[in-house]
């Protein structure tokens, strides 16, 4: 067993006032399987990226293994190639039947890497690449978010792999893969960082019971300061108007008074002095032992949502449903019968390419057809009807009226400044940007560029977006890739306060577990 220590670690990008990590030590043993957690924008993957030695710090990394990182960079050119060319520039120091062991344990067709990379969906790239990333020896390992736009059974086979494995860290906000796979966690909170054994749950469970003892000694403290403050203020004016009467009196209402007595006031009002001073320096210790204890609570504040309600039950009604594009000769799918009615919350499943994302441009394209009946029944005599490059078959039925609120599984079209974003979409600037500090959105990121975004925060500005637009129906595209854990939480109690209606691609199996009231299974 060795470890890796991380001494005074500091890190700042160029033009960024703020250090994205400061002072950072900690240490961790190579063959753990270690799970690295944190808000969006707290520097998890600027840590790998200094542990891979890409940008210049402050401070010392100390490592007696090497490290290598996933994903692997792909160039448009690399896209062309098959899979098997790519490993030399990847990890020039394998042999084939090394990454081939590997695929075979990630249940992968070895035929997958002859074939040209850009024909693998998003599934097979991750396993071949995680395949290459396992083959080597001697390695730490540096694992990215592996399970963004993996489909369910893919996200299982991963967290089987994964979990057989050690010797890593793994980034993600899956809860049940941190839940799965690791043995330890390493925590980016808010003003520190920390080192626990144990997966996400048993993290959690710690933090909140944690949470809640700051909490009650935060409490206590403010009460106590709160009865010296008082105690000393009484004090305070009782010494000063005892002080008072020490120069002149009246000879006939004070008959009883003599000169003598001026001692024997100062002496009291000096005693009273001394323990108002002694509040005070009790009031210190009682602050200095309150400061601190709230600094890493994550404050999960609620969001609001003011969904429509819709005149009709079913909003949309699909039946035998069959979808394929222009050009194609098999359909992603067909038979499919589904409804969406007022209230409910439809998660879409199934295998990348079934479709999933497919429905909802079609539902999408159907509300885009203004001034036309849309709730009606095709008769079976009839051609099927072209939606775009989709051609529908069967019935797809959208009630007329209704309002839909989208979020796009695509964030590369988001640039320039939220203020003119904001404009162009019609959103209340205010709003939206008090929305996202909710989310935990740093007020230093309103001033850049959205392409200067990290994915997750890009994911925060189409989910707010969306937040803030009352509508009928909300359909929103796997948006929790990126989206940190604490933030998917606020979404969660958000969707289960405000009932919204919701039509979603999603694979997170907790966010589901929560938030559907139906779940469809596309084959």
């Amino acid at each position: 067993m060795a470890q890796i220590q991380v001494n005074d670690l500091t890190f700042s990008y160029d033009g960024n006032a703020d250090d994205i990590l400061k002072n950072v030590t900690f240490s961790i043993d190579t063959d753990w399987k270690l799970g690295l957690m944190g808000r969006n924008g707290k520097g998890k993957t600027t840590l790998l990226k200094l542990f891979m030695g890409t940008y210049e710090y402050r401070g010392t990394i100390k490592a007696p293994a090497r490290f290598d990182y996933f994903p692997y960079q792909l160039s448009e050119a690399d896209l062309g190639k098959n899979a098997v060319d790519l490993l030399e520039g990847w990890k020039p120091q394998i042999e084939n039947w090394q990454v081939l062991i590997q695929m075979n344990e990630l249940k992968m067709d070895p035929e997958c890497l002859y074939r040209p990379f850009g024909t693998l969906s998003f599934g097979e790239r991750t396993r071949v690449m995680l395949a290459v990333l396992f083959a080597g020896e001697n390695e730490f390992l540096l694992i990215d978010e592996p399970t963004n736009h993996l489909d369910t059974r893919a996200r299982e086979i991963v967290k089987e792999y994964l979990a057989s494995k050690k010797g890593f860290i793994l980034v993600s906000h899956d809860r049940d893969l941190l839940d799965r796979v690791c043995d330890h966690v390493l925590v980016l909170n808010r003003s520190t960082i920390e080192v626990q054994a144990g997966n996400f749950s048993t993290w959690w469970d710690n933090k909140e019971k944690k949470d809640a003892f700051q909490k009650a000694e935060n409490d206590k403290h403010l009460k106590e300061i709160g009865k010296l403050k008082e105690a000393a203020d009484r004090s305070s004016r009782w010494a000063e108007r005892n002080e008072n009467t020490k120069i002149g009196f009246d000879p006939v209402k004070e008959h009883d008074r003599s000169i003598s007595a001026r001692s024997f006031i100062g002496a009291k009002t000096k005693k009273m002095q001394a323990r108002v001073k002694s509040y005070e320096q009790r009031i210190d210790r009682e602050i200095e032992e309150k400061e601190g204890l709230l600094k890493d609570i994550e404050k999960v504040s609620d969001l609001k949502i003011e969904p429509l309600r819709f005149h009709k039950e079913v909003l949309v009604n699909a039946n035998e449903l069959s979808l394929r594009y222009e050009g194609a000769e098999k359909e992603l799918f067909s038979g499919l019968k589904f409804q969406i009615k007022r209230g409910e919350r439809v998660v879409l499943s199934g295998e990348n390419g079934c479709g999933k994302s497919s429905i909802l441009k079609a539902i999408l394209q159907k509300m885009d057809e203004r001034g036309r009946e849309r709730a009606r029944e095709l008769a079976p005599e009839r051609e099927p009807e072209r939606i775009s490059e989709l051609i529908i078959s069967g019935d797809l039925n959208v009630a007329s009226g209704m309002i839909v609120s989208y979020v796009n599984q695509d964030t590369s079209f988001l640039k320039g400044s939220i203020k003119k974003y904001c404009r162009e979409k019609g959103l209340n600037e205010s709003l939206f940007l008090a929305v996202l500090r909710r989310l935990d959105f740093g007020r230093e990121q309103f001033t850049k560029n959205m392409e200067d975004f990290s994915e997750g925060q890009k994911k925060k500005v189409l989910i707010v977006a969306s937040l803030i637009t009352p509508a009928h129906l909300y359909i929103w595209d796997e948006p929790l890739n990126f989206i940190d854990v604490f933030s998917r939480m606020q979404i969660e109690n958000l969707i289960l306060q405000y009932k919204p209606t919701m039509l979603l691609v999603e694979h997170d199996v907790r966010f589901r577990e929560k938030v559907a009231t139906e779940v469809i299974q596309i084959r």
